[in-house]
């Protein structure tokens, strides 16, 4: 899977209770308040009602084989099982005595907190043939001046080596590139993870060059990959 970043990734994910008591404001406050439902025009607010900028699109995309859509309650039990994989796990940012990441938080707070901070989204990758949920996307470090994003991903374990990671990359890449109008989408790597490299190389992205000591996986500190699709490489 492609990197996450640990300080973006890991308080709500591991822990999610400390929602309700390390962030000022109290116990029980809904991340998800303040943010509209429309689409990539519109502007983001913090849950507290301050205003940050645009919000992530809502998307709903087509591949041929896949359906790319937004997280409900509903997928929890799937989310828990894709990111409880031991290999998955390898790739994720943190330390080997951590608990399992929380399905439940991530479909639903998670996600509504990054769609009112207009910092991304959190999506389901869907086969079309079952309606089975077999991957997880999702969308961060949106720099809206910049028209960019980062862009990761983790895969089931009975999906993998099918090429739907690349295919739901690719499709959710040119939505963003061609709809919404965004000019970069990113993905980071971690050195080592030949398997991400290959679904960045068969989405269309570009290598862009190595990021020492930028990034941190199970086993501790690591250089990140620097890949890029960019508006440019689709015309």
């Amino acid at each position: 899977m492609a990197q996450l970043d640990i300080a973006d990734e890991l308080p709500e994910l591991v822990h999610p209770q400390r929602r309700s008591t390390d962030r000022p404001g109290g116990a029980g406050k809904s991340s998800s308040g303040g943010a509209s439902s429309d689409g990539a025009n519109s502007k983001a607010r913090r849950p507290d009602g301050v205003f940050v900028g645009e919000r992530f699109p809502d998307l709903l995309i087509s591949t041929p084989r896949l359906h790319v859509r937004q997280l409900t309650v509903d997928d929890a039990d799937s989310v828990d099982t894709i990111f409880s994989d031991k290999l998955t796990r390898r790739w994720l940012p943190f330390p080997a005595d951590f608990g399992p990441i929380d399905g439940k938080s991530w479909c639903t707070e998670m996600a509504a907190e990054r769609r009112a901070m207009g910092s991304g989204d959190h999506y389901g990758v869907i086969r079309r043939e079952d309606e089975q949920l077999i991957g997880c996307v999702w969308t961060k470090r949106t720099d809206w001046p910049a028209r960019s994003t980062e862009v990761s991903f983790a895969v089931s374990t009975e999906a993998r080596g099918y090429g739907f990671a690349a295919e739901a990359i690719d499709g959710l890449a040119i939505e963003l590139i061609v709809r919404h109008e965004f000019q970069r989408i990113e993905m980071r790597v971690a050195s080592g993870n030949t398997a991400s490299r290959r679904v960045a190389e068969k989405a269309g992205f570009s290598y862009e060059g190595l990021m020492r000591n930028a990034g941190h996986v199970y086993t501790g500190r690591t250089d990140l990959q620097m890949w890029s699709l960019v508006a440019a490489d689709l015309k």
